[in-house]
């Protein structure tokens, strides 16, 4: 090629390259500590109330204060809110009145998991199990056979709240049984979404009876335990929030070390880059910054505790309030970045991928434009001015940073917080880690797209 033509292209072409051409040493030593703070996150976090409660450890370190309605508010004022226990918002007060705007991070904490249904518990054939209801997009096939722990509270009728963890660390798990091979001809005959119904997916508890005669032995062994642990009734259950999770530990993944493998990837990758982002702010931002942790994302956003609740909304009000400013001028001129998850392609399965169009692994960030199914149904759809808009942020922050599209067009899909936001006439636009195995019970993602998402939510704090 000669000299002039390779000079025209570099011009004019759009220059993909992998992150790994364009890390500096500065960033692949900030990339291995953020990481390591990372992993530590996401084992804890199995819970959308664990991811809480160590996000406002994490902001109590770093000098965040309870927000109280009528507290007054001073550039620099760091403060947070938890919702119920399963979302929080936290703010860096801006030297700009909110009249200007905001600069708005929302993720989410839930993921796809197996939920214990109000009456779960039963014995069969001297075994105990319980029932369970699966939350979120699960492939219902990935949950058979692999360890699992039980995590929740149990609310008692005098009001006491019952904290349970039940499968950490040496303590015996949980597993859902498969059908063995040799007797499976006919399970394997079926599409894979079939092979295993959702009323099979029942937690295997217990197989030792207590001494004595009469029915239900195993199942009164498995009460016992836990009335000792927890004092609680089998009718407790009815009052209980109990979700079944992978017990495998987050692990690096690769000769190299590169990766990430762990449950829970979606979206808690993104929502604590995101949270991590804000409480690492050296600087007064210009304007106040803002970090949404949402619950309930995989199944709609629904409930007191997701993105379409007035939650948000009372706590921005709460903080205008403070300054005098109306909601609605606060709203028109704010931006959020809705970081979450987005897939990478995989060779494996490449003819769902449009490959132009698709996120890549070690390329940084994903920004998606829209999102929903088919004909962009369930997105926000960003206007052009806002993607130049964080283009620009990003290059100017030295953000790697990549588009992304769910997938080739009427194969792929899915949603995010992003169409939440915007109809509340803020400015918004997806972006977020690529994701290999996405929604399965052990995910992967690359160490070089975690931090550049980090930057990059650090980077939309601090523009104007």
């Amino acid at each position: 090629m000669s000299d002039a033509l390779k000079e025209r292209k570099e011009k004019l072409f759009y220059d993909h390259k992998n992150g790994y051409d364009r890390l500096t040493a500065a960033d692949e030593a900030a990339m291995a500590d953020y990481c390591q703070g990372y992993m530590a996150f996401l084992q804890r976090g199995k819970t959308e109330r664990l991811c809480v409660a160590q996000a406002v450890a994490l902001a109590q370190a770093a000098g965040f204060k309870p927000f109280t309605r009528g507290m007054a508010l001073t550039a620099g004022d760091k403060v947070y809110t938890v919702n119920r226990g399963k979302s929080v918002m936290l703010a860096v007060m801006g030297r700009e009145s909110l009249r200007q705007g905001c600069q708005i991070t929302a993720s989410h904490i839930d993921s796809p998991r197996l939920d214990v249904k109000p009456s779960p518990l039963y014995e069969d054939s001297e075994l105990a199990y319980l029932k369970t209801h699966y939350y979120g997009g699960i492939r219902k096939y990935q949950w058979v056979t692999i360890p699992l722990a039980i995590y929740g509270v149990v609310a008692l009728k005098d009001g006491t709240v019952r904290e349970v963890a039940l499968g950490e660390g040496s303590e015996p798990k949980f597993v859902v049984t498969d059908l063995l091979p040799h007797l499976g001809a006919e399970q394997g005959k079926k599409p894979l979404n079939e092979a295993i119904p959702a009323e099979n997916l029942n937690i295997l508890l217990g197989s030792r009876p207590v001494e004595g005669e009469g029915s239900d032995r195993v199942k009164l062994t498995v009460m016992e335990k836990l009335h000792e642990k927890y004092g609680i009734v089998e009718e407790d259950f009815i009052s209980a929030e109990l979700e079944v999770v992978p017990a495998m530990d987050v692990t690096a993944i690769g000769l190299d070390g590169s990766m990430i493998g762990g449950y829970g990837h979606d979206d808690r990758v993104c929502g604590y880059a995101a949270l991590r982002a804000l409480l690492d702010l050296d600087t007064v931002p210009e304007k106040t910054a803002v970090c949404m942790l949402a619950d309930k994302e995989e199944i709609g956003s629904m409930g007191v505790t997701g993105m379409q609740s007035a939650c948000f909304d009372t706590f921005m009000e709460d903080l205008c309030a403070a300054q005098g400013v109306a909601l609605r001028e606060c709203y028109e001129k704010a931006f959020c970045l809705s970081t979450d998850v987005t897939a990478a392609f995989d060779p494996n399965f490449s003819e769902v991928y449009e490959k132009k169009n698709a996120a890549y692994l070690n390329y940084g960030v994903g920004l998606c434009k829209y999102t929903g199914a088919r004909g962009k149904s369930g997105s926000s759809d960003a206007g052009a001015e806002t993607v130049a808009y964080v283009r620009r942020v990003l290059d100017d922050y030295g953000v790697m940073w990549q588009m992304a599209e769910l997938g080739k067009t009427d194969v792929g899909g899915g949603g995010t917080v992003a169409q939440y936001m915007a109809n509340r006439n803020i400015t918004t636009l997806d972006a977020g880690v690529p994701v290999l195995s996405m929604h399965a019970p052990f995910e992967v993602v690359s160490k070089l797209d975690c931090y550049m998402t980090y930057k990059g939510c650090k980077a939309v704090y601090l523009a104007k």
